[in-house]
């Protein structure tokens, strides 16, 4: 009489219940027909960008969605400190992360602030996409929700351009 073995099935370990931003995983975003994001495609990840601010002092959560030549989109949120100088701005998360996960051209960025604000990048957020993007298109929701479209170098007239023979 042979015995009989028992097999069980293997059983998967559970999914998340939060997926991970498309950024993250390396995806392109959903878009045009073209296959790249459209402006609101851009602000609908900026949005899910702002999820992740930390922003308990000013109460003002921002997020950016920077959009990289190939097509992905890296997010950034603002993440604040009670030493305010030392506080980073969503288009700067964006960029930095961006940098480091070896990306150096970009074509567009959207940020989103809540609803009814307007949130165009702040001064120093221009000059430091200036340095590695001067010509990107900049899209924001206005105080109505209506999306805005400048090109970054509209929105900073005057750059500081340092001339050491290197990038500008």
């Amino acid at each position: 009489m042979s015995a009989r073995v028992r097999t069980t099935a293997r059983r998967r370990p559970p999914r998340p219940t939060a997926r991970r931003p498309a950024a993250s995983r390396g995806a392109r975003a959903a878009g045009s027909r073209s296959g790249r994001p459209t402006p609101r495609d851009l602000i609908r990840e900026a949005d899910q960008a702002r999820r992740r601010a930390y922003a308990p002092y000013s109460d003002f959560p921002v997020g950016a969605a920077l959009l990289t030549r190939q097509g992905r989109v890296i997010h950034g949120c603002n993440v604040e400190n009670a030493s305010y100088g030392l506080c980073v701005c969503a288009e700067r998360t964006a960029l930095w992360k961006a940098l480091i996960e070896g990306e150096s051209e970009f074509t567009a960025i959207a940020v989103t602030a809540r609803q009814g604000h307007g949130a165009p990048p702040c001064g120093a957020c221009r000059q430091v996409l200036f340095e590695f993007a001067p010509r990107l298109w900049v899209y924001w929701r206005d105080g109505r929700g209506r999306i805005l479209r400048r090109r970054l170098a509209e929105l900073l007239a005057m750059p500081f351009v340092l001339r050491t023979g290197r990038r500008a």
